[in-house]
């Protein structure tokens, strides 16, 4: 997916929930306008009346509900439970909490500060937000008080959980004081499994929605795997899971399957939760738990010698000689290479300024490389400035040219950077791609789905033999679903390819957009009935034209990998506000890929350990890029720090668990 389309492909859309009395109200019938994220079954309880008959009033709400269109709702005898807008201006005393809803959106709904509402409701800060929670709503002008002790749940209200990471029966019944065989008399498809993102029946009678799997966002931490090799006897040892691992993340660190960790831990199938002690293998042949890459924030470290960094860009000033002021303007104007340079270089500034900030002290010197695809004056530079005393060197920008610089520094092991470069490279010891490739991507993409345990189906067109070619000899697991004579996907056999106990990857190798559409027609067509997402290995130019429907892709969870993320942090906001009242313009790609590679480079050199070492220890995170640098087998490293990513149905991209 091209990065600059998913930025506007995020957009937080502030939805007014209301209801007004339709023309049909002699017929008990009301008009309803859907809010972002809303479930017949929410909208049902709000109005005291079943999913059935607002199906019964509006068939086609059967294949999903879009945010803002409008519903016919019967009207009931009861009095309505959905606020009017007329209710809403007036400040009602009370809020019932339903499911998905935030603090932000309650405040954006009633027009009241964080402060007020946690005011009057002193719990929020100590329990957080509960489904079926009664809150206080206070006036602007009277702020009101709650004397409740612990967060009062509604009666008669219906309360439905959704499955969290690390989360057990045991956990879900003991936070809401119930038994697990009250839980699992209330939602019997958890008897065998109970998987992250379904929707749970907790207390009440209302209408119980068709249970579903959806994305949970959670925090990915990618840990360098360690193959092992499990001989006859093998010995053991504890290991105490930490906050935020999950199976994915224990099953790159011991090299193990999700089933296998079950296997030798079964309190695992009821979930991964901290604190839980594993049993794992424990021959330091096969795996050292304390070897493992660890995710880490680099902060400043006490140094003995003041570093230094070289940066070798192409400015290409010769290029300019004695040319007027007239002609230097024109080739700012027409030059797409030089306004690349110096969007990276304006990123390089600002990393030098931030690492000034954090106590970072460095002799950082630039040189123009003067460079074109198979030139440039490195040499000249490596002679004149003594270079070999570097500490690392960022640059150049062409691969054959930081090939060069490399070889010139390899006696004395000065690490290079390879900043911008996507090709694979020679295999020299001190030189680091700092570019993902793709083929590393794919694999990512495969990994993730392997460590998943999902069913895996691909639909490849007729012009994709090398990618069918590829998952047949690497991917033996993944299913290739059949296609038609004329080359078109066969649908029922595709049908008889899924699975219903489990998550239905598909991943989808065309560019050919009636094919595109037809498949994802197909998926849309069983998701009543199977889990199912979206899958692509690279970037597909198709997904981003009109023709294919953005809003499909967000019900399919359209997940693939990237080698960007967007980054909504404070320290990022702090980067984009300083870079725009600097530079008078937002960043460009290049403008925050030169403040990555040069302020990942400085903090890495301001550590106790060498580059090198802090290559095969550190993953690291900037503001769009990850870190995470491995040693290849002929020689160098290489970047694998890859995003798994996904479409939500809120519009937003999310990063995959």
């Amino acid at each position: 997916m091209n990065h600059a389309n998913m930025n506007y492909f995020s957009v937080v859309f502030c939805t007014i929930l209301f209801s007004v009395t339709s023309s049909f109200s002699q017929e008990k019938i009301e008009k309803y306008v859907v809010g972002k994220g809303e479930t017949i079954a929410q909208i049902a309880q709000k109005f005291k009346t079943t999913p059935y008959e607002i199906y019964k009033l509006n068939p086609d709400a059967q294949n999903g509900l879009k945010p803002n269109s409008i519903l016919l709702i019967p009207k009931s005898t009861g009095k309505s439970s959905v606020t009017s807008a007329k209710t809403v201006t007036q400040q009602p005393k009370t809020h019932v909490v339903i499911a998905k809803e935030t603090l932000f959106g309650i405040e954006n709904k009633y027009d009241v500060s964080d402060e007020a509402l946690k005011k009057a409701n002193p719990d929020l800060e100590k329990y957080g937000l509960q489904v079926g929670q009664v809150l206080n709503i206070p006036s602007k002008n009277i702020p009101s008080k709650s004397n409740s002790k612990t967060p009062v749940v509604a009666k008669n209200v219906a309360i439905y959980h959704v499955v969290q990471p690390k989360e057990t029966k045991y956990s879900i019944a003991k936070k809401y004081d119930i038994t697990i065989e009250e839980l699992e008399r209330k939602n019997p498809e958890i008897v065998s499994n109970l998987a992250v993102g379904y929707e749970l029946l907790i207390k009440g009678n209302g209408p119980k929605p068709v249970a579903k799997i959806v994305p949970v966002e959670t925090k990915a931490v990618s840990e360098k795997q360690i193959a092992i090799s499990v001989p006859e006897p093998v010995n053991y040892i504890d290991y105490t899971v930490k906050a935020k691992e999950t199976f994915y993340s224990l099953s790159k660190v011991f090299g193990l399957t999700q089933q296998q960790l079950i296997e030798l831990n079964p309190a695992l199938s009821a979930g991964v939760q901290e604190g839980m002690v594993l049993k794992v293998p424990s021959k330091s042949n096969q795996i050292s738990v304390n070897s493992a890459k660890q995710k880490v924030v680099l902060t400043k470290k006490n140094s003995q010698d003041k570093k230094t960094l070289v940066l070798l860009f192409p400015f290409n000033i010769a290029k300019n000689g004695g040319d007027t002021i007239t002609s230097t303007v024109n080739r700012l104007n027409n030059d797409k290479f030089l306004n690349m340079t110096l969007d990276f270089y304006s990123g390089a500034l600002m990393a030098i300024d931030s690492a000034k900030q954090v106590g970072v002290s460095m002799d950082v010197k630039i040189f123009d490389s003067n460079e074109t695809k198979t030139t440039s004056n490195v040499a000249s530079v490596f002679s004149d400035n003594n270079l070999a005393n570097a500490d690392a060197v960022v640059g150049p920008f062409y691969q054959s040219n930081v090939e060069r610089t490399a070889s010139l520094l390899s006696q004395n092991n000065v690490p290079v950077i390879s900043p911008l470069s996507k090709d694979a490279g020679n295999p020299m010891p001190n030189l680091y791609q700092s570019i993902v490739s793709t083929s590393v991507m794919k694999s990512a993409m495969f990994d993730f789905l392997t460590a998943k345990q999902g069913n895996v189906i691909a639909v490849i067109d007729k012009k994709k033999e090398t990618i069918r070619k590829y998952i047949l000899e690497n991917q033996k697991e993944v299913k290739i679903a059949p296609l038609t004579a004329t080359g078109g996907l066969d649908v029922e056999n595709f049908k008889r390819l899924l699975v219903r106990d489990k998550m239905n990857y598909v991943i989808l190798e065309t560019g050919n957009t009636g094919m595109i559409k037809y498949t994802m027609n197909a998926m849309l067509g069983v998701m009543s009935n199977y889990q199912i997402q979206l899958v692509i290995l690279e970037p597909n130019e198709t997904l981003d034209t009109d023709e294919i429907s953005f809003e499909n892709l967000t019900k399919l969870h359209l997940m693939y990998p990237s080698a960007t993320r967007e980054n909504n942090s404070p320290e990022a906001q702090i980067f984009m506000q300083s870079y725009r009242k600097k530079n008078k313009v937002n960043p460009s790609t290049y403008a925050i890929r030169g403040f990555d590679i040069t302020f990942d480079t400085m903090m890495r050199l301001s550590q106790d350990k060498t580059y090198q070492e802090t290559a095969e220890t550190m993953i690291t995170e900037q503001v769009e890029s990850k870190f995470e640098y491995h040693k290849k087998e002929e020689g160098g490293y290489v970047n694998k720090g890859v995003y798994i990513l996904y479409y939500d149905t809120d519009l937003t991209i999310k990063e995959a668990k």
